[in-house]
């Protein structure tokens, strides 16, 4: 399960700069992961192609699309309200088309379109290049629907519009859907079977973020630790390769070694790895380039084996903790965070004190935490009942929160009185006189902003922190302006 955007930046209605000749408006929001913001990045970069400027305001929009999560109900509820909205709006504007694309598309469309009547088109993640003919059908008056899954589709030939961009770090997706089929999870439904976008593809989509003056990407998939190209194809059919193809494959450690030797000043990041796929070499080659920053979000889900299995989760406790060690033995200034589901079918009071005594032996930096709810279409809905008490969840979640909460202080105050390099990003959200950036580990820095900008690296010595943020003041520039 990729781990889920900070709900503060859901339901951004996302903007690109305007290109002359454009006389149409687009409005696209997005809810869920981050896989979902980058496609509509590349949704954009289609639509642009036909006519469509951005913009934040409902009242002007001639397409308003919105980009769906089904991992969890309350995104699924908030994306209803969002269509109710819309709906009232195009009683005023009737010319206004409204489309779901991504995940809930495909378990939904039958609902929106036709029973409910909410939607004009409905759209899969595989299916945006075919949005230009989608539209053309609902202006014409018929209803559209395309969520077939593809075996080949990875949008490397489609160069992204940077969305409500703050210019300096960006998504570089690299795979397309998971072959993992954990049983809470609907992504292999949704998103389809795992493929990898050519590793030249990446590369030139880095360089050119690099030539606008970005400072850092994160590559990103639902999996990233099993990339793997080899000319093309899905994952699984790597066995039927010729042995040239085998041999001239590149893996998500060659991948990560061609970005970061490439750029040596640009920040490399990655997302989201599972424990069953994250070789060695990928953590000898995240050691071995100062660029590639020490951080992994390694989400385990459960402390019980017996959990792991009914999970279908393909590693077990032991196995996650000779990773971490690995970890810990050849970067020990790697943070790790992980996703957490409590009150999964079956979970007894002895498999949640499992997941609370794994977290003592990692002390994670910090983590995604979420009650169990069941999701139409996982296994486990259609195989396991729900018979983990509404309360009994939500005093698990608490204790596990909880805990996480002291690990994360425990995490920042490691930091008090050292010097750490930061890459500004923003405005802090608490005072318009400090920046607010991210540090090799993705720990939040704040400082004051005396004559530092968006962009720079700056050297920040912590004097305080709390359980989530760093608090210090630059000494100067790093080397890696």
């Amino acid at each position: 399960m990729e781990k889920i955007i900070d709900e503060k930046q859901q339901g951004n209605s996302l903007v690109m700069e305007p290109q002359k000749g454009n006389g149409r408006k687009l409005m696209i929001e997005s809810y869920g992961c981050q896989m979902n913001f980058s496609d509509s990045e590349i949704v954009a970069s289609i639509l642009a192609k036909e006519g469509f400027n951005t913009t934040q305001n409902l009242e002007e929009a001639d397409l308003v699309l919105i980009n769906t999560c089904s991992i969890r109900d309350k995104a699924e509820q908030t994306v209803r309200k969002r269509l109710e909205k819309y709906n009232a709006v195009k009683k005023i504007n009737p010319g206004m088309k409204v489309g779901v694309l991504g995940c809930m598309a495909e378990r939904l469309k039958a609902k929106f379109l036709e029973e409910e009547k909410i939607v004009d088109l409905v759209v899969g993640p595989d299916a945006y290049k075919d949005l230009p003919n989608l539209i053309n059908e609902v202006e014409e008056g018929r209803n559209a629907v395309n969520v077939i899954l593809s075996k080949e589709e990875t949008y490397g030939d489609i160069s992204p519009v940077r969305l409500q961009s703050n210019g300096v770090s960006a998504f570089v997706s690299i795979t397309r859907g998971c072959d993992n089929m954990c049983t809470f999870c609907v992504v292999p439904f949704t998103r389809g079977r795992e493929r990898s976008r050519d590793p030249q593809s990446i590369l030139e989509e880095v360089n050119d973020l690099a030539a606008k003056g970005f400072k850092e990407v994160t590559l990103l998939g639902q999996n990233v630790d099993s990339y793997l190209w080899y000319g093309g194809g899905l994952k699984k059919d790597f066995k039927n390769a010729s042995e040239m193809q085998k041999a001239t494959a590149t893996n998500f450690s060659g991948l990560l070694k061609m970005v970061a030797t490439a750029h040596p000043k640009m920040r490399i990041r990655f997302s989201t790895s599972n424990p069953q796929d994250m070789t060695l070499d990928v953590i000898e080659t995240m050691a071995v380039h100062p660029n590639i920053c020490k951080y992994i979000h390694l989400p385990v889900q459960s402390g019980s084996n017996r959990i792991l299995k009914e999970m279908n989760r393909l590693h077990t406790r032991e196995e996650y903790f000779e990773l971490i060690d690995n970890i810990r033995k050849l970067m020990p200034d790697c943070a790790i965070s992980q996703d957490m589901i409590t009150g999964f079918p079956t979970e007894t009071e002895e498999d949640h004190q499992d997941t609370l005594s794994l977290m003592e032996y990692v002390k994670y930096d910090f983590g995604f935490m979420f009650a169990y709810s069941e999701r139409p279409g996982t296994m486990a809905a259609r195989k396991l009942e729900d018979d983990v008490p509404e309360e009994v969840k939500k005093r698990r979640l608490t204790e596990i929160v909880n805990l996480q909460q002291q690990h994360s202080h425990y995490r920042t105050k490691q930091f008090v009185g050292k010097t750490v390099e930061v890459l500004i990003e923003k405005e802090s959200k608490k005072s318009d006189l400090h920046w607010s950036g991210r540090t090799t580990q993705n720990t939040v820095a704040v400082f004051p902003k005396e004559n530092y900008k968006v962009g720079d690296f700056v050297n920040v010595k912590i004097n305080d922190c709390t359980s989530a943020t760093l608090i210090g003041e630059a000494v100067g520039l790093s080397e890696n302006n």
